[in-house]
């Protein structure tokens, strides 16, 4: 019994850079837990989110995903749809500089308003940007070449889950943005149909791997499959994995983001904000009309 528990718990590959991010990221969380009124609900879906990480990337679990297709699967669609969506849904930002010290936190404010720091969140939360790599990143690890080069090289294997989490995490932060724009990124009717518009190429994509008769990804076979599927049924139900939950979560993100839409609305925040812009614009007007 022992024994089972420690083989599933012992990670596949050890990384000291998860780990340290792991536990560094875990410990702000309940230090900020701790300073902060955080409710349960919220509290829950973050440490929901952080073990689906950890038990993707850190245990036993990694080695079925190299070793069978619909398992690879299931990593991906915990790593880069539901877990940076329970997180994310959390709201942990707040909690997570709350975990800071005093200093620390003055430090990453000015950090913050540096030129690279601005220039790389323009470009990283900016809505076309985040939403082409969310999609893409989905995309260019199922083309077969890449799959079989991840699974060869463990740097590359390491960059392709990296690159679905913080992706992930990119995408839902501007999706479930509780704020109006400005200052959020995206607008909030944006933020309810992005969902929709970026689940129509995983479903496409979903549907040829799950009809195909033809083994896409031999690169399984030769590093040895895990359990004793039939080649093509693995295939099939690692299509349908990526094609109905996937959908499914996103369509729940949409559902998230539509609260936050309604919440804005009846407060009036939309309504002040779009009145403040009509009448800095009619101020602007003003002042070139006199000038």
């Amino acid at each position: 019994m022992m024994s089972t528990l420690l083989k599933w718990i012992v990670p596949w590959e050890f990384s000291w850079l998860f780990l340290a991010t792991f536990v560094v990221a875990c410990l702000l969380y309940v230090r900020g837990a701790a300073r902060l009124q955080v409710s349960r609900g919220r509290q829950l879906s973050f440490w929901t989110g952080m073990v689906m990480i950890y038990l993707s990337l850190h245990t036993y679990f990694d080695y079925y995903a190299e070793h069978e297709f619909f398992m690879h699967r299931i990593q991906q669609v915990l790593l880069h749809h539901l877990a940076p969506l329970l997180i994310i849904a959390s709201y942990p930002g707040t909690v997570l500089r709350a975990g800071l010290s005093l200093p620390l936190r003055v430090r990453l404010r000015a950090a913050q308003r540096t030129w690279p720091a601005r220039v790389a969140s323009a470009v990283l939360l900016n809505p076309a940007f985040a939403t082409l790599t969310f999609v893409a990143f989905i995309l260019v690890w199922l083309i077969p070449h890449m799959q079989t080069l991840a699974m060869l090289d463990w740097r590359i294997y390491r960059f392709m889950n990296w690159s679905m989490v913080i992706s992930g995490f990119i995408y839902w932060w501007l999706v479930l943005d509780h704020r109006p724009r400005p200052p959020g990124r995206m607008t909030p009717g944006l933020r309810v149909l992005s969902p929709g518009i970026t689940m129509t190429p995983q479903i496409l994509a979903g549907a040829i791997v799950t009809f195909s008769k033809t083994d896409l990804y031999p690169i399984f076979e030769i590093c040895g499959r895990a359990f004793t599927f039939n080649v093509l049924t693995g295939q099939l139900v690692g299509g349908v994995i990526m094609w109905v939950p996937a959908a499914i979560i996103e369509s729940i993100g949409g559902l998230l983001a539509l609260r936050q839409w309604l919440r804005l609305s009846r407060s009036g925040r939309i309504r002040r904000e779009s009145d403040d812009r009509r009448r800095a614009a009619a101020a602007r007007a003003t002042a070139r009309g006199a000038s």
